[in-house]
């Protein structure tokens, strides 16, 4: 397997120099350029087709969200890995929903940005326990008046579909889903996969928001372990 591209979207050139340090010190990530803003970020992943843009949520013109709505909806295997400064930036939700597999909050550990590319590019991207309760977080905190997005009905799936996208919102691993359910692990593979060809998802992420959106799980409902 080849080195993983890497495109950087930051306003901040300190911000994207010390990103740059960190990532080439790998020996796997080599990163292939950089933007000073949402315009130019989506420019630079048409021409590059980066495996993994690492995308600030706020830039000048236009932001991290809108540029992860372009990006997603360009047809290009580009993956969106937001970055934040807050991890309960209202903005983040937003951003999921456009089509970003990750968030990361900036000043969070270095091994957490290099796993974070490393599991998106591979498209087993996983909301982590404690991820899931942020974003749990700020669904509970959207106002009711503004509704999200008309979401696809769910009456295709089976019923166990319904089940795996349920704990899935949980942000169980596959392995644990299998224990969970009591199923083999390549059978919540193969639901997965149903469940985002069903509804044109691009990973789990999107899965994960489809679930709240639709109503099927809510912050009221889930209540994910507590990280060992």
């Amino acid at each position: 397997m080849g080195s993983i591209s890497v495109l950087l979207a930051d306003d901040q050139p300190m911000i994207r120099t010390g990103f740059r340090y960190i990532l080439e010190a790998e020996p796997d990530i080599d990163v292939v350029g950089e933007a000073a803003d949402g315009q130019q970020a989506v420019e630079e992943t048409r021409r590059l087709s980066p495996d993994v843009v690492l995308m600030d949520i706020r830039m000048p013109g236009m932001d991290g969200v809108e540029a992860t709505r372009l990006i997603a909806g360009s047809g290009l295997p580009s993956r969106v890995i937001i970055l934040t400064t807050f991890d309960l930036d209202e903005h983040v939700v937003d951003a999921l929903r456009a089509g970003a597999s990750s968030f990361l909050v900036k000043d969070g550990p270095a091994d957490s940005l290099v796993a974070a590319i490393r599991t998106v590019t591979a498209g087993e991207a996983v909301l982590a326990p404690r991820v899931t309760r942020r974003l749990l977080d700020r669904f509970a905190r959207l106002p009711s008046e503004t509704p999200p997005a008309v979401p696809p009905r769910l009456d295709t799936l089976t019923g166990r579909e319904l089940d795996v996208l349920r704990t899935l919102a949980r942000g169980l691993s596959n392995a644990e889903i299998a224990a969970e359910l009591k199923i083999g692990e390549t059978t919540v593979k193969t639901h997965i996969a149903h469940i985002l060809e069903k509804f044109h998802l691009r990973d789990r992420v999107q899965a994960v928001i489809l679930a709240y959106d639709t109503g099927l799980v809510t912050p009221r409902t889930i209540n994910p372990p507590e990280p060992s």
